[in-house]
C-alpha cells in the first residue's frame, strides 16, 4: 500500500494554470526527488500536500496513507504523519524552541494513542537528537528560529522531523543556503530518519543534495507536469546538461 498517491491533479491561481495533470505514487521505504526549473510548480505541490490555504485543486485526487488528503485540515495531516520542511522557515518570537517541540511531539503522541512525554523524558530525547544535529542547548532555549542562521533553521527543522517521526517527510529546497558542512549534517539527519515504514520527497534544484540523500526515483517537473522520471542518474544528467534538452524532448 502506497503512502502517497497523487492522481492527475490540476491547480490554477488567479486564472493561471500552475499544475496541469501531476501524478505520483510514493511507497514506504522510498525516496523521491522532484527537480525542475523555477516556476515549474515544485513548491506549489508541497503547499497542496501540506494544506496551505489558497491552494485548492480544480481536479484530481490525493490519498495519504489510504485517506483522502484533501478532506483533512493541515493540523490533521500533521497528526496523520505528514511533515513539511519549509524552504524559508518562519520565526516565532516569544515561543520557546523546547516548549514548541514538546507540544508538537505530545500532540502527535496523543493522536496516536501513545503516552505523552513528561518534561524530563522529552528533554532527554530532544537533547540526544539535537546533539546528532550539532544543535547546542543554548539554541534550544531561544525562541523558534529567532536569531538562527540559515543553516541553524534547516537543522532545527530536521530535528523536528526526527522527533515527530512522520510517515512522509517533504523537504522543500532544504539545501537552499547551506554550506557543505551544514548540508552533510542535514543529510545525515534525513538518512537516519529513513526507514522501511516511511518515505521522503526531496524538492531541489541541484544534484549536490542528492549526493548525500540518494533518491530511488527522480522526477523532472516543468510547466506543471512531470516531463520525465528515472533513477539517480537522471539528476546527474540535469546537472551536466540542464533542463532544456529533457523538457524539449518530452
Amino acid at each position: 500500500m502506497s503512502i502517497l498517491n497523487i492522481k492527475n491533479i490540476h491547480l490554477s491561481i488567479e486564472d493561471k494554470s500552475i499544475l496541469k495533470g501531476v501524478s505520483l505514487n510514493v511507497n514506504p521505504g522510498e525516496v523521491h526527488a522532484i527537480m525542475g526549473p523555477n516556476g515549474s510548480g515544485k513548491s506549489t505541490l508541497s503547499y497542496i500536500l501540506s494544506g496551505k490555504e489558497g491552494y485548492e485543486l480544480s481536479s484530481g485526487n490525493i490519498y495519504f496513507d489510504n485517506k483522502d488528503l484533501l478532506e483533512l485540515s493541515a493540523n490533521e495531516r500533521s497528526n496523520q504523519g505528514l511533515f513539511l520542511a519549509f524552504q524559508y522557515p518562519v520565526e516565532l518570537p516569544g515561543v520557546s524552541s523546547m516548549n514548541f517541540l514538546r507540544e508538537a511531539v505530545n500532540v502527535r503522541r496523543k493522536f496516536l494513542g501513545k503516552k505523552e512525554l513528561n518534561h524530563l523524558e522529552f528533554v532527554k530525547e530532544a537533547r540526544r537528537l539535537a546533539s546528532s544535529m550539532f544543535i547546542k542547548d543554548e539554541m534550544l532555549k531561544r525562541s523558534v528560529n529567532v536569531g538562527f542562521s540559515g543553516g541553524e533553521k534547516k537543522r532545527f527543522e530536521i530535528l523536528q522531523m526526527m522527533l515527530l517521526e512522520p510517515k512522509l517527510a517533504i523537504l522543500d529546497e532544504t539545501d537552499s543556503g547551506l554550506d557543505v558542512d551544514a548540508l552533510k549534517i542535514v543529510s545525515n539527519g534525513v538518512n537516519n530518519y529513513k526507514g522501511k515504514d516511511n518515505a521522503v520527497i526531496v524538492i531541489t534544484h541541484y544534484q549536490r543534495l542528492l549526493d548525500y540523500i540518494v533518491p530511488d526515483y527522480v522526477h523532472i517537473l516543468a510547466d506543471g507536469v512531470i516531463k520525465k522520471s528515472g533513477g539517480p542518474e537522471l539528476a546527474k544528467i540535469i546537472e551536466k546538461n540542464g533542463y532544456a534538452g529533457i523538457v524539449d524532448a518530452a
